[in-house]
């Protein structure tokens, strides 16, 4: 069930609100003091600027306009606190996030506090009512967006532990969900030639980039029934796949030679054993797990090796909802907990929502009458449709309210801090 569904139920709207927000609190409750202000990459926030910013975005969108003698917590953290919206601004280079010492974590914790408690007298208002149909959009993009930042804390803890020399836990595993009972034979789905509508074409919320929903010719192609495991695409690294420049596209091989070790993110090689790093410290590669942490070049690359491609987005798309009427409640998503893929769990596990996002063949561009919004929320997703390839399907780091089939993910080809994978085609 999605947000937008969720606040159409007869359930306090605050009851949403608080239960979403709640989650950020609680992936960041197993860290100590100083994880929550490092921040080792760029394109890592550290996790006290996730917080402040997915509450400046409530504050500045929602309060200071929509709620009459609403005060400011502190009027110099939008400076802190504001992403890429020029709109709003001027802000702190992305690359000098993990500066910010200060305000302090405490500080952030009472922002949070205080824009929370004005946002439930602000629903107070509307109790018994609904909401006007633009400020419940605001309401619900403000929900969304905080879910896509729980997922960026996900992956941006992960990348801060797996970058520290002693790979720390970040929490024991209560349950173990990784292990097959036996390893699944790759099969294909065979999709027929024809006409198919693809984009959102419902009455719920969705981004704007999966707007207009409108109809693609696809010749028949079989796409693959569950993601590339870490065994398959170790057997890459071990024909010298890193070493062979015919599988890679140009730039992929000019990347892959700087660098250091030619391998999936987080993976590691001690005499003849692979290991990798998890959100559990460092493990022993398990083979029948979904490969993650890839860039497109890798992926791409791996395709070729193997003889085959990825699919485009209108084929993942299409393929997804012939196998899924709903979001499958069986599969892995930041609810469970896990925050890592587990393996196929038998042959009609197809694996196409949660666990990785994968990556397509498609680059990030707008669909036909894409509709240009004005703006602030003109920012969030046109001005970034350059040099990105989508991805689909969401990750064990998504949550499970905030995913469908239509839903593009996008980043650059050299990106691999997400959660992020392959599925074949031909």
């Amino acid at each position: 069930m999605t947000v937008s569904s969720i606040l159409s139920q007869p359930t306090s709207v605050w009851t949403t609100y608080e239960s979403v927000r709640s989650w950020s609190i609680k992936i960041c409750e197993p860290l100590h003091a100083e994880d929550y202000v490092v921040q080792p990459s760029m394109d890592v926030s550290p996790p006290k600027w996730h917080l402040g910013h997915t509450t400046w975005f409530f504050e500045n969108f929602i309060l200071v306009d929509h709620l009459e003698g609403y005060e400011a917590f502190d009027s110099r953290l939008n400076y802190f606190f504001n992403s890429y919206y020029e709109s709003q601004g001027p802000r702190i280079l992305r690359s000098n996030r993990g500066n910010m010492t200060r305000p302090a974590l405490e500080t952030v914790l009472e922002y949070r506090s205080y824009v929370d408690q004005h946002m439930k007298q602000w629903l107070t208002q509307y109790e018994g009512t609904d909401l006007p149909p633009d400020l419940k959009n605001l309401l619900i993009i403000g929900l969304q967006h905080e879910q896509q930042h729980q997922e960026l804390l996900v992956t941006d803890i992960k990348y801060i532990l797996g970058n520290n020399p002693l790979f720390p836990t970040y929490k024991v595993r209560e349950v173990a969900k990784t292990n097959a009972p036996s390893k699944p034979t790759a099969g294909f789905i065979s999709v027929t030639e024809g006409i198919y509508k693809v984009g959102y074409d419902g009455d719920g919320f969705c981004w704007d980039n999966e707007h207009s929903a409108h109809k693609v010719y696809l010749h028949a192609y079989d796409i693959q029934n569950r993601l590339v495991t870490n065994g398959e695409y170790l057997a890459f690294i071990e024909a010298g796949g890193y070493e062979q420049f015919e599988h890679w596209l140009s730039e992929g091989w000019e990347w892959t030679k700087a660098l250091a070790f030619k391998a999936p993110l987080y993976w590691f090689k001690e005499g003849t054993d692979w290991f990798h790093y998890t959100m559990q410290g460092l493990e022993k590669l398990d083979p029948n797990l979904p490969v993650t942490h890839i860039s497109y070049f890798e992926a791409d690359a791996y395709a070729r090796w193997k003889g085959l491609r990825l699919p485009t987005e209108f084929e993942w798309e299409v393929a997804c909802k012939q196998m899924y009427t709903e979001i499958p409640q069986a599969g892995n998503f930041l609810e469970e907990g896990h925050f890592h893929p587990i393996a196929q769990q038998d042959e009609r596990d197809y694996q196409f929502l949660g666990n990785v996002w994968e990556w397509t063949g498609s680059a990030y561009l707008p669909y036909p009458n894409y509709p240009r919004l004005k703006g602030a929320l003109g920012e969030y997703n046109g001005k970034f449709m350059v040099n990105q390839m989508v991805l689909r399907g969401g990750s064990c780091a998504t949550a499970r309210s905030h995913i469908r089939p239509t839903y593009r993910n996008f980043f650059q080809t050299d990106k691999r801090w997400q959660f992020t994978g392959i599925r074949l085609a031909r």
